[in-house]
């Protein structure tokens, strides 16, 4: 089977693009579900990041305190390296595990859906490689009335991640997302039946009508 890349920055409209391709009935491995995996209460990822981060990145149940976590991650460049190489190589024997699952049931093309696949040089490991986009103020807004944070928060972990204008350099496709949903919508269908062709999967496959 064939996997190609979603990547974009944070609340740049990856998980709308997402829903929109699993619409289609295209099978989506989401990095961040597989992240909170890896995670889990009683894993062995978690008891690592409580060696690397201490206790108080647990809440009251034992499990992890993500806001608690972020907070400092997002705040220390060195914190988020020490994360992701905890995480990374779990996340990424999650999506092995998954592919070869779908792939074993048949499924000719899906997508893997990670906020950091530029980041973690893995572009060419998922080409086609999407791009979802937006401005830097969109993000912004989106993120404060999501959270209900602040704005200095919020633009914080933006600057945590590399700048969409990098990741639009090495994009096959990109989907820009500050207009309307159904606009969205129209390009992700474009683009989706584009990496089909491409891929040698009929696109009726995902769009019968």
């Amino acid at each position: 089977m064939h996997i190609f890349g979603l990547t974009g920055g944070i609340a740049s409209g990856k998980s709308t693009v997402a829903a929109r391709f699993r619409a289609h009935a295209l099978p989506v491995i989401d990095a961040d579900v597989l992240a909170r995996e890896v995670v889990a209460p009683g894993t062995e990822g978690l008891e690592e990041i409580v060696r690397a981060f201490g206790a108080g990145v647990l809440g009251p149940d034992a499990a992890l305190d993500r806001p608690a976590l972020a907070r400092i991650v997002f705040s220390d460049e060195g914190s988020r390296r020490k994360l992701n190489a905890i995480t990374h190589s779990r996340i990424m024997a999650g999506m092995a595990d998954k592919a070869a699952a779908l792939g074993r049931t048949g499924e000719p093309l899906a997508c893997f859906e990670a906020a950091l696949l530029v980041e973690s040089h893995l572009a060419d490991a998922f080409r086609p490689l999407v791009v979802v986009s937006c401005s830097e103020a969109v993000q912004l807004a989106r993120i404060v009335a999501r959270d209900a944070g602040s704005s200095e928060d919020a633009l914080a972990r933006i600057r945590a991640q590399k700048p969409l204008a990098a990741k639009l350099e090495v994009a096959d496709y990109v989907i820009d997302t500050s207009g309307t949903v159904e606009q969205s919508a129209e390009r992700a269908d474009e683009v989706l039946r584009a990496i089909s062709a491409g891929a040698g999967v009929d696109p009726r496959r995902y769009f019968p009508s």
